[in-house]
């Protein structure tokens, strides 16, 4: 077999590779838009950690059910349709295909507050999962194709602090929204009548997510510029993708795996977070929610912002395994806070 494509990509650029460079007002329109789409992902899929008490009472579901809510029915659906949408936006428009995943989330979220049953709430979380599964793929993409390499990595950052701030936000909603109608049984709305306050959170955060993806029905779709015009045997086929695979399977296995396990920590604290504040040093969750999503933004933000300059700099230094060691000093720093945080007796240290 040839030259395996895949490794040496970099060396046969498409006909869009010639292309003029969007101007920055373009780019940077479409990374705000892009960015506001992914607050809006995790204020989605994050809320449900907010109403872990008043949806249990209302449907009478367990802890264990919460967790596939949180588990198997959105992260298997987000991880299982990622693929199948990354192949779509590879060959069709990204624009498009983001907007109708923005919209569909966004409706799925909104179903969510009209559920009566734990398996309604569980089909409409497969819904939002699935939605969200379009946004990331296509959204690296068009900035990889809006920015030249120089510049690439500041869009890309701005985008990735979406994932905080949309943490952040949906504590900081949740509790507003939750402390706005404490005490109250049922929200009269119009059309849908009378609901419970936790049916108003989904509908809250719903909402905005519709606007947002008629807003990125307002981006031009970017000149792909590595694998436009591409002659077929430049393009990498299953094989080759298969013998990347085999020839950095260690690399790859050990990125996975490291990456999983923060991701699987960070996650288990943030989603159960309200209500072991609740539950084991009696702060309600409107209470915490909004120190919990300042302390997200600020520092989940900074986290971000200092790790990337910390990884540019050991490329700088011929470290071309700086990212990794970004991650290893990452993980080794989770280890001490995530081990003790249900030791700590003291509620506020334990916040901190």
């Amino acid at each position: 077999m040839s030259a395996n494509p895949i490794i040496s990509a970099g060396a046969a650029p498409g006909a869009g590779a010639d292309a003029p460079w969007p101007s920055p007002l373009v780019g940077w329109y479409a990374v705000g838009l892009l960015m506001l789409a992914y607050i809006a992902s995790y204020v989605d899929r994050q809320i449900l950690a907010q109403l872990v008490g008043p949806i249990r009472a209302d449907l009478g579901i367990s802890d264990t059910q919460f967790s596939l809510l949180h588990g198997l029915a959105f992260a298997v659906f987000y991880t299982l349709m990622g693929i199948p949408i990354a192949r779509l936006a590879d060959r069709h428009s990204r624009r498009a295909i983001v907007a109708t995943g923005v919209t569909f989330w966004s409706v799925m979220t909104a179903l969510c507050g009209m559920a009566g049953s734990f398996w309604q709430l569980f089909l409409a979380r497969i819904g939002v999962g699935v939605g969200e599964a379009a946004l990331s793929p296509a959204a690296y993409s068009m900035i990889s194709d809006l920015f030249p390499k120089e510049r690439r990595g500041a869009a890309l950052g701005l985008y990735s602090t979406g994932v905080f701030l949309g943490i952040g936000f949906a504590f900081i909603i949740g509790a507003v929204v939750i402390a706005r109608f404490a005490g109250l049984q049922a929200v009269e709305l119009p059309i849908v009548g009378a609901v419970r306050p936790w049916q108003v959170v989904f509908f809250v955060v719903g909402f905005p997510g519709v606007l947002i993806g008629a807003l990125l029905l307002t981006l031009r779709e970017p000149v792909r510029r590595d694998s436009v015009g591409a002659a077929p045997a430049q393009q990498s086929t299953l094989a080759d993708l298969l013998a990347f695979l085999k020839l950095n399977r260690l690399t790859i296995l050990g990125h996975f795996l490291g990456f999983s396990t923060i991701t699987l920590v960070f996650n288990a604290i943030i989603t159960w977070a309200p209500a072991y504040f609740d539950r084991i040093h009696g702060i309600a969750v409107q209470d915490s929610g909004t120190g919990l999503g300042l302390i997200v933004v600020v520092f989940g933000t900074a986290g971000i912002f200092s790790g990337g300059l910390l990884s540019d700099r050991l490329l700088r230094r011929g470290r071309m395994d700086g990212p990794m060691i970004v991650g290893v000093i990452a993980a080794a720093a989770l280890v001490p806070f995530a081990s003790t945080l249900s030791l700590v007796t003291d509620a506020r240290l334990s916040l901190a």
